[in-house]
């Protein structure tokens, strides 16, 4: 999960759907080194609103957040067909298992994955607008997509092997992946 870190947004104040927030779970302070030397932020990365993903800055040059349809690329490499990639909800049959990364999920139902796609997905958890923080047990990636006021996500559940794609409201707190150009 993406590490970029140029502020440290308290969980306290309230989300916003405008203005770019950046969340290291249990970390209450507002020291980016100090927010970097958790163990939370070393394992799980960042949470970022949707505002904060579309900030410039946030992937390396020759690299950007990927698309809604780059997502369905990726879990159609796969093995997922296209309607169910086209398609809300929970999809597919075993591409999160291949996603999952093979440590780090806490044993919930099917727990760890395979890895065999190489994504190494992390239960990275997201921040809810109340400003909790759910985190171990789920995994939330934000992609570059617009869904009417929403945006797009994908979410890898610890008991269940498929890959739930839902658009979002752009408060919430989810993890982030960069791909090359």
């Amino acid at each position: 999960n993406y590490r970029y870190l140029p502020e440290v947004s308290p969980s306290g104040i309230l989300a916003s759907e405008t203005e770019p927030y950046y969340y290291v779970y249990g970390y209450e302070g507002s020291t980016v080194a100090e927010a970097q030397a958790t163990d939370k932020y070393e394992t799980y990365g960042v949470l970022y609103n949707w505002p904060a993903v579309m900030t410039e800055d946030i992937c390396p040059t020759g690299w950007h957040i990927p698309t809604d349809l780059e997502w369905q690329t990726m879990e159609m490499s796969l093995g997922m067909s296209a309607s169910d990639a086209s398609s809300s909800g929970w999809r597919g049959t075993d591409e999160g298992y291949q996603m999952k990364s093979t440590s780090d999920w806490n044993d919930y139902g099917n727990g760890n994955g395979s890895n065999s796609s190489g994504f190494t997905g992390l239960p990275g958890g997201y921040r809810a607008s109340s400003g909790s923080f759910y985190s171990g047990v789920d995994g939330y990636w934000w992609s570059a997509s617009e869904s009417s006021s929403y945006s797009w996500s994908r979410t890898l559940y610890g008991n269940d092997d498929r890959v739930f794609r839902y658009d979002n409201n752009r408060k919430l707190g989810f993890s982030a992946r960069c791909v090359r150009d």
